[in-house]
C-alpha cells in the first residue's frame, strides 16, 4: 500500500467515532508489547542464571526489571513509528495510537523515557557493560530494524532479529561485566530461531503485510521460498542448538531434550512446506514459541540440577 494511502486509512482510524482520548493505563501498557517482553524477560533471565558467579538478589532483580522496561521503551517507539502501518493491518490495528486513544508525541515521549531510565539505572546499579549492551539492543530495535530494515527489504527479520537476541547477552553481563562464547551461544539459538517463527507468522498474514506495504518474505519472494528458507533455519538452528552441550555448559540430558525439540521443529517446518493452506504455518508458530521456552527452561533446569544426578 502507497504510504499516502496508509496516511489516509490511519487518519481515518483515528477519526472515527468513539476511540479518540481516554488514555487509559492499559494504554500505556499496551505500548510496551507486554507479550515480546515477557520472552525477553525470560531470555534475559536466562542469560543471567546461566552465567558463572552471583549477583545479589536484589541487583538481578534490578537488572532483569532494567531488561524489561528497555524492551517496553523499544516497543512504544517502534509503535510510535509504524503507527500507520498498524493502523492498517488486522493484526496491530486495535493498538493505542491507531485507535486514537494516545497522542504520538505521548508514546514517543514515554518509550524515550523508560529507554533513558532502563539505561541509567543498570549503569549505576549493575555494571556498564550490561548497561551498553542494553542501549545497544534498544538502538538496533530501533533505528536498524524499525526505522531502516523493517519497510526496505524482506531480510528484515533475518538482520532486526539480533536485537530479540541480545537480552541473553545483557543477562550474562550484568553478572560477569564481560560476555564469554556461552552467551554468544544463546544468542545464536535466538538469533537462527527468529526468521522461521516469524516467517511462520508472515505465511498466514501476508495479505495483512502486503495492506501495509511491508515486503516481509511472502510478499515478495512467494510462499514456496518462504516455506524453504523456514526449513533451512529449522535446520541450522538445530546444531546451534545442540552447542551448549557440546561445549561442556550443558549435560547430555539437555542435548537429549534439545535433539528432540529440534527434531520436532523441523518436522513442522516440513508439514509447513507440504501444507497450501497455512494451517501448518499457525501449528509451526505457535510450536516455535514452546520450542524457545522449551530450550531456555531446559538450560536453566540442567544448570539447577547439575551435581544432583
Amino acid at each position: 500500500m502507497p504510504a499516502m494511502e496508509r496516511t489516509a486509512a490511519y487518519a481515518a482510524a483515528v477519526s472515527a467515532p468513539g476511540v479518540a482520548g481516554g488514555a487509559q493505563l492499559a494504554d500505556y501498557i499496551a505500548l510496551l508489547k507486554p507479550r515480546v517482553m515477557s520472552l525477553v524477560v525470560f531470555s534475559g533471565f536466562a542469560g543471567l542464571y546461566l552465567a558463572p558467579g552471583t549477583l545479589h538478589p536484589i541487583l538481578a532483580l534490578t537488572a532483569i526489571l532494567c531488561i524489561a522496561i528497555g524492551a517496553g521503551a523499544s516497543g512504544a517507539i517502534n509503535m510510535w513509528y509504524d503507527r500507520d502501518i498498524d493502523g492498517v493491518m488486522e493484526r496491530t490495528r486495535g493498538r493505542p495510537l491507531p485507535m486514537g486513544r494516545l497522542e504520538p508525541g505521548e508514546a514517543l515521549g514515554f518509550g524515550i523515557t523508560l529507554a533513558v531510565g532502563s539505561v541509567a539505572v543498570m549503569v549505576l546499579a549493575v555494571n556498564w557493560v550490561a548497561a551498553a549492551w542494553l542501549a545497544a539492543t534498544i538502538a538496533f530495535y530501533v533505528f536498524v530494524y524499525t526505522m531502516w530494515l523493517k519497510r526496505r527489504t524482506p531480510q528484515n527479520i533475518v538482520i532486526g532479529g539480533a536485537a530479540g537476541a541480545f537480552p541473553p547477552i545483557i543477562g550474562w553481563a550484568a553478572v560477569t561485566g564481560s560476555v564469554g562464547i556461552e552467551a554468544l551461544v544463546l544468542f545464536g539459538i535466538i538469533f537462527m530461531w527468529t526468521p522461521p517463527h516469524f516467517w511462520a507468522l508472515a505465511l498466514f498474514r501476508s495479505d495483512d503485510y502486503g495492506r501495509a506495504g511491508v515486503p516481509m518474505l511472502p510478499n515478495v519472494a512467494g510462499a514456496a521460498e518462504t516455506k524453504r528458507q523456514i526449513l533451512l533455519y529449522t535446520v541450522l538452528l538445530f546444531p546451534i542448538a545442540m552447542l551448549p552441550t557440546w561445549l561442556g555448559f550443558a549435560s547430555h540430558w539437555y542435548g537429549l531434550a534439545a535433539a528432540v525439540m529440534g527434531i520436532l521443529f523441523i518436522v513442522c517446518a516440513l508439514r509447513v512446506r507440504q501444507d497450501t493452506h497455512h494451517r501448518a504455518a499457525r501449528q509451526m508458530f505457535g510450536f516455535s514459541i514452546l520450542y524457545l521456552f522449551m530450550i531456555f527452561t531446559l538450560l536453566i533446569v540442567d544448570k539447577s540440577l547439575s551435581g544432583v544426578f
